[in-house]
């Protein structure tokens, strides 16, 4: 079985860059930052790995000051490696556990540049807070997400159709088997414990609901650690317990039919976005890049993984023969699993993909996704009707200085022509939805047919 993960490449090419600044990988608990450096530090003559979770390595960092070479050569002794810093890995993680380590990143950058670092941490937003002087400039940082589809195949080790699935635009005789393979990928997530138990079940979901609950147990006592006040927790509590049930955008005030204020239901979802369990995605009514939030628009809830998710939700059974998940919860989870999918292709930390609306008195439009491609935001629709249908998507493009769709949906790729309401003619591609993490290169084709 095969768990590469696709942020080796950048691991590698921060390896050969000249001038590199000690590494942070950052990322939920339990995504398998840990599992990524270890299999990358097998390249190295020398790899040395410390969990500040343990007394012994954390005391590196508390009894030697800030002299950075004087910690290095202790390291050195106690794993008898000899000084060779051309050659070694210096692996530092659970650093979220001493705000003196995350400091002392920079030191280790000026003072030792030929000696390779990379940290990593979970509830990282929390340490830095404590930190009294942040290394800006002086460290790289990237982020890891679960696993997204590609890396699914890759570890279920289906190479012929991964072939397939790499090309641009995917074959038409790939379609059948991807969409299957996307289907379970949907049912199970991408969390490496719960896909590794998976393929060691026989590809069978029997026994997952353990790995599931052990997962989100753990980040309940992970968030509940860093609440500011009993109130808080409670709060948490209720909303892990009401958030996976919920469809629609989300309103503070009395959320989950709660009789909690604005104010409170906010913090706590800050809380759990610093975590990275349950993020806020705001919508946008902007038509080009940049794009700015409308934060006084209602948010929708964003999960860390769709096989968690539906787990929470207790809704994996229902799933199960479902073909086309576009027709249950109208197009909700596919929606959810979509932008999941985006966020896991980028490496840059809290990037979220946005949506549009159009809210007045006389009438609403809301495009499930906008995407920035070059000096364009692309329209991304989740939809299974037919073209004129999409009501939302012809008011974005009447309004906009391009004129180019696309439709997430579980057919084979087309490209389409269709005009707008207003009469304007646009290009739509339609997008099976298990293309939408290489949505980057299919924007750079389509817009160039």
């Amino acid at each position: 079985m095969n768990y590469k993960r696709k942020l080796l490449s950048e691991l590698n090419d921060w390896r050969s860059s000249l001038n590199k600044k000690p590494l942070m990988i950052r990322g939920a608990r339990q995504v398998g930052k840990s599992t990524l450096i270890n299999d990358f530090g097998k390249e190295y003559k020398y790899y040395i790995s410390l969990n500040l979770e343990k007394s012994k390595d954390l005391d590196y960092f508390q009894s030697y000051g800030d002299d950075v070479d004087d910690i290095l050569n202790v390291i050195l002794l106690n794993n008898n490696i000899k000084r060779d810093l051309g050659n070694t890995l210096l692996f530092i993680d659970e650093i979220q556990e001493s705000p003196q380590a995350i400091k002392l990143l920079r030191y280790f950058y000026e003072e030792l540049p030929e000696l390779d670092v990379i940290s990593a941490g979970s509830l990282l937003e929390f340490a830095i807070a404590n930190v009294e002087s942040f290394p800006v400039g002086r460290i790289n940082q990237i982020a890891l997400h679960p696993m997204d589809f590609e890396e699914f195949l890759m570890a279920l080790g289906e190479d012929v159709v991964l072939g397939y699935f790499r090309q641009i635009p995917v074959p038409d005789l790939a379609f059948e088997k991807l969409l299957d393979l996307f289907n379970t990928y949907i049912l199970v997530g991408g969390m490496p414990e719960v896909v590794k138990a998976y393929i060691n079940n026989g590809n069978s979901l029997v026994g997952l609901a353990t790995v599931y609950s052990s997962i989100w147990d753990n980040y309940l006592d992970d968030v509940e650690k860093y609440a500011q006040n009993q109130t808080e927790r409670r709060i948490i509590r209720h909303i892990m317990a009401a958030a996976p049930k919920i469809r629609d955008r989300v309103t503070f005030a009395g959320f989950g039919n709660s009789s909690y204020r604005s104010r409170e239901v906010s913090e706590a979802f800050s809380t759990l976005n610093q975590a990275k369990l349950i993020r806020t995605i705001y919508p946008t009514n902007d038509l080009k890049p940049p794009i700015v939030d409308a934060l006084k628009r209602k948010p929708k809830i964003q999960f860390l993984d769709t096989g968690l998710l539906n787990y929470a939700a207790d809704i994996q059974k229902e799933l199960l023969k479902v073909r086309d998940f576009n027709s249950i919860y109208k197009g909700y989870i596919v929606n959810h699993v979509a932008i999941q999918e985006l966020i896991a292709s980028k490496s840059v930390i809290n990037y979220a993909p946005r949506f549009w609306v159009r809210e007045n008195s006389n009438s609403n439009a809301e495009v499930d996704i906008v995407y920035a491609y070059k000096s364009m935001l692309i329209p991304i629709e989740v939809k299974s009707g037919a073209k004129g249908r999409l009501r939302s998507l012809h008011e974005f493009i009447d309004r906009t200085d391009h004129n180019y769709g696309i439709r997430i949906l579980a057919n084979k790729l087309s490209i389409e022509e269709g005009t707008t309401r207003s009469g304007k003619v646009y290009k739509l591609l339609n997008l099976p939805y298990f293309c939408i993490g290489r949505v980057d290169h299919y924007i750079e084709w389509f817009v160039n047919q």
